[in-house]
Order: structure tokens, then C-alpha cells, then sequence
């Protein structure tokens, strides 16, 4: 059990038998729906820390939180075919981890990568979902916004400390996310690094770069509407940050447009992805879960 008792670590097997790492928040809680959140690409289950919390500890309606370390991140081992960090195998490993946590249906929150893989879930395992928060991502992905994590994840300096951990992350993104507090930069840099041998190190295989230098930015990255036409049965919340350069404005109306109950919000002073525990989107989202709960 972690400090304080606020998680307990889930480890268990993917269908290929490689070990995976989750953290479930308010275990054993009954009579709401539980929420599953899914990181980034090279993000892990810290990134949820702060909401997960919230959401598991509220006064009403608390929910069990289980969110999810994909293969390769966070406390889940490395996987020594580095193609099979993909979102067809992590949905799948998402899976089995969903039967291990003992979830047949729940709301999902999925940040950047984790939104694509709601949308393969959305075809492979729509039973699981009772509705969605999409964290700036939908089904076109913007060449712009997928270079600059390209740019950041092969360029990014090695930290000393943590304390230029976080200066190098505010460099870094600093200009998208002016909105940002001390607290929060100490937060997002907390949450991507672990210690190792008394430094700093971003918490994911490198073999994952050998993933990420294989984008084709000279062409089109094919959007994925097909996709999203089979979420538009289940409540969707989208949220933007309003100087994100991976989900477009234009894309995000185009959404609203064609789900029948798509919500949308952007948040100003934050870029790709905004930070889901930061200002009024904790009680945003809880609020969203419940009216979904009150509205069946």
C-alpha cells in the first residue's frame, strides 16, 4: 500500500505474460460506477494522482479509480520487442487488466494516447465503457503537435536533480502553459520522472523512442472517424487545452458536431494536455460522471 493510503498497486499479466502495473484509488467502493484512466504515450500513472484522489475520496459519490501503467512505463515491465508498444497491444493489455481490477464497466478518461486507445476499445470492448473524457485528442491528430513530441522526447536534457527537472520541463512547454503554478510544474515533473541512482530519469523504456522516430511526418497521419462513429452511443466530455498544437479547434467542433452528447471544454493557459487536476476540472469531471449516473 502507498503513503498515506490513498492506492494499492495491482500488478498482473498481459495476454502475451509480460507484467503490468496498476494503481487502484478507493478499493472496494460500491454503488457508483468506477473510472479508469489511461496516460499518455510516455506518461504514467502519476499523471492521475491528484484526480484519482478526488474522485475516490469525494464526499458524494466516491468512485473506485483504477489507472493504468501501459508496458514499457511506470511500474510495468519493459517489453524486449519494442513494436509492440502500440495501441492495439496496450488496449489489449488494458483488458486484461480491466478483468484483474474486477471492472466489467466504467467511465474512462484517456489522455492523448489513452484517448486513442478508448477509441480501439470503443470497437474491440464497448460493453466496458459507460462514458468517456477525452484529454486533448480525437480522431485527427495534428502533424504539428506530433512533431513537437518527437522534438521533446528524443531532445530532452538529463536532469541532475529534480529541481532542474522541473526547470527543463518549464522550458520546455513553459510558453504553452502559462497558466501553471510552481506547485503544478513540481507536479508535472514529478510525474515523469523516477529516481535512479540518485537521479532523475523519465520513467519509460527508451526503446520507446525507436517507436516514436518511426512517425512519417511528411504524410498525413490518417484520421480515425470510423472510430469515433462507434463512441457516439456513450456520454463524451472533451476537453482542449486552448494552446494545443495535437487537437485543433476545428477538429474539436467537428466532434461536438457529429456526437449526439458530446461536451466540450477548453482550458485556458494550458496546452497538450492540460493538466486534469488543476483549477475547476476535478469537480468538472466528477459532475459529468454523476449527471451521467442520474441521467439513465
Amino acid at each position: 500500500m502507498a503513503a498515506q493510503q490513498t492506492f494499492s498497486d495491482l500488478f498482473y499479466s498481459a495476454p502475451d505474460g509480460l507484467k503490468l502495473h496498476a494503481r487502484i484509488y478507493g478499493e472496494g467502493i460500491r454503488g457508483a460506477w468506477p473510472v479508469v484512466c489511461l496516460p499518455g504515450l510516455s506518461r504514467n500513472a502519476r499523471d492521475f494522482h491528484d484526480l484519482a484522489i478526488h474522485l475516490s475520496q469525494r464526499q458524494e459519490r466516491p468512485r473506485m479509480v483504477a489507472v493504468f501503467d501501459y508496458r514499457g512505463r511506470g511500474l510495468s515491465a519493459y517489453d524486449r520487442n519494442w513494436k509492440n508498444y502500440n495501441v492495439v497491444v496496450e488496449a489489449d493489455d488494458v483488458g486484461a487488466g480491466l478483468i484483474a481490477a474486477g471492472i466489467q464497466k466504467g467511465h474512462f478518461i484517456g489522455t492523448s494516447r489513452g484517448g486513442l486507445i478508448i477509441h480501439r476499445l470503443g470497437a474491440v470492448r464497448p460493453t466496458a465503457l459507460k462514458s468517456i473524457v477525452l484529454n486533448d485528442i480525437g480522431p485527427v491528430v495534428e502533424g504539428e503537435g506530433l512533431a513537437q513530441i518527437r522534438s521533446y522526447l528524443e531532445r530532452s536534457p538529463k536532469p541532475r536533480d529534480m529541481d532542474e527537472a522541473v526547470t527543463i520541463q518549464r522550458a520546455a512547454h513553459g510558453a504553452a502553459f502559462p497558466a501553471l503554478s510552481e506547485a503544478d510544474w513540481q507536479r508535472f515533473a514529478a510525474a515523469i520522472y523516477r529516481e535512479q541512482k540518485g537521479r532523475p530519469v523519465a520513467d519509460f523504456d527508451p526503446a520507446l523512442l525507436k517507436m516514436v522516430k518511426g512517425f512519417d511526418l511528411d504524410k498525413p497521419i490518417p484520421a480515425i472517424w470510423h472510430l469515433f462513429e462507434a463512441l457516439r452511443g456513450f456520454p463524451m466530455l472533451v476537453v482542449r487545452g486552448a494552446n494545443s498544437k495535437l487537437l485543433s479547434a476545428a477538429t474539436l467542433a467537428e466532434m461536438a458536431h457529429r456526437h449526439p452528447n458530446c461536451r466540450t471544454l477548453t482550458v485556458e493557459g494550458q496546452g497538450h494536455p492540460p493538466m486534469l487536476e488543476t483549477g475547476d476540472l476535478p469537480q468538472t469531471i466528477a459532475g459529468f460522471f454523476d449527471q451521467v449516473e442520474t441521467s439513465d
